[in-house]
């Protein structure tokens, strides 16, 4: 279940949300140009998801308000966010950002993380009209269909032939997002995407033994370790996945692994690469949390995870806001992503 913010903290974090996805400068933008004609502003090319600083960050920040408006849909501020809802996902835009994507850079840009929480998001819209009854949240989930049938072939395509994955601490990284399109994809009971997505990650990370790398970096917002972790309890039943644990990382207890049991410093939350470790504290408990919830409770691991889980929460939330547009562009997602997961009712 989905644990409950307090009103104050959930109404900060909504409003934070709708004023990142109407906020049109600053804007990051990473496309490979090839001619002057091609210089066009990024809301001509991506008409729903301009904003927030970048494109992941609009689609995660508008997933963010629809999960608060599904499970705190009285927030003072929820029937405003609706109607920005209503502007941003409209059939025209969606289709707009569908045709980038099926196009020749529509391959590359923005995978792995940005496909992935696209899936979230329109997993979290459907399951909303399914479960609850929530007639606009049906609206935008069939507006969103051809840009998310648009990325779902894409990464179909891609996962079918990715030899090798990418083990970095940002956006990159594929246990993460893989982790996130399983979850989304068992969601909504495709499986063809699950069954795809799980068999990537078996090809990438099935074999990993004796884990010994050097975490963090400083512009790390997801630990490689952790992130690999949390896939493959997604990936394995139970007594597989114990048994890849303990291959992977049999020396949890040592003291180098202090590093990644315990929060690390953050010496300045409002650079942009400071405000990656502080979210780095929130990924962690999240993984935490979850492998805790996996493993027995006699499991010599349990007591670690449950309490990496408390101090990266306790620590990471203490960054989420007041350290400028470089945190404030993203964190809230993460924070919400720890507090209230993705999905459940309540």
């Amino acid at each position: 279940m989905a644990a409950r913010l307090d009103d104050d903290t959930a109404a900060r974090l909504l409003s934070v949300a709708l004023d990142n996805v109407l906020r049109d400068h600053p804007v990051h933008w990473t496309h490979l140009i090839e001619s002057d004609a091609e210089l066009v502003p990024q809301s001509v090319l991506h008409p729903v998801f301009a904003r927030s600083y970048d494109w992941h960050s609009c689609v995660h920040q508008t997933w963010l308000i629809v999960r608060l408006l599904r499970v705190r849909p009285e927030l003072a501020e929820a029937s405003y966010a609706a109607d920005v809802l209503d502007g941003l996902l409209t059939v025209e835009g969606c289709e707009t950002e569908a045709r980038f994507f099926r196009g020749r850079r529509g391959g590359y840009w923005e995978r792995p993380y940005g496909w992935a929480w696209l899936f979230v998001l329109d997993a979290e819209l459907r399951l909303w009209a399914d479960q609850l009854g929530g007639e606009r949240a049906g609206v935008w989930a069939a507006a969103l269909r051809p840009l998310t049938e648009a990325l779902r072939d894409r990464w179909l395509e891609w996962t079918r032939k990715a030899r090798w994955p990418v083990r970095s601490g940002v956006h990159s990284n594929t246990a993460f997002a893989a982790g996130l399109v399983l979850d989304a994809a068992r969601a909504v009971g495709d499986t063809e995407l699950a069954d795809t997505t799980t068999a990537a990650v078996l090809r990438w990370y099935g074999e990993d033994a004796g884990y010994g790398g050097f975490e963090p970096n400083a512009s790390d917002f997801l630990s490689p370790a952790l992130t690999e972790i949390d896939v493959m309890r997604r990936a394995l039943p139970g007594e597989e996945f114990l048994g890849w644990l303990d291959r992977f990382l049999p020396d949890l207890e040592a003291p180098r692994w202090s590093v990644l049991r315990e929060p690390v410093p953050v010496d300045d939350p409002s650079d942009p690469h400071g405000s990656h470790i502080s979210g780095l504290m929130l990924s962690r408990a999240f993984a935490w949390r979850s492998l805790a919830a996996a493993l027995p409770r006699d499991h010599r691991y349990r007591a670690i995870a449950e309490g990496s889980a408390r101090a990266h929460a306790e620590d990471g939330w203490r960054y989420v806001f007041g350290y400028g547009y470089a945190a404030d562009h993203w964190l809230g997602t993460f924070a919400a992503y720890l507090t209230l997961r993705a999905f459940e009712t309540v």
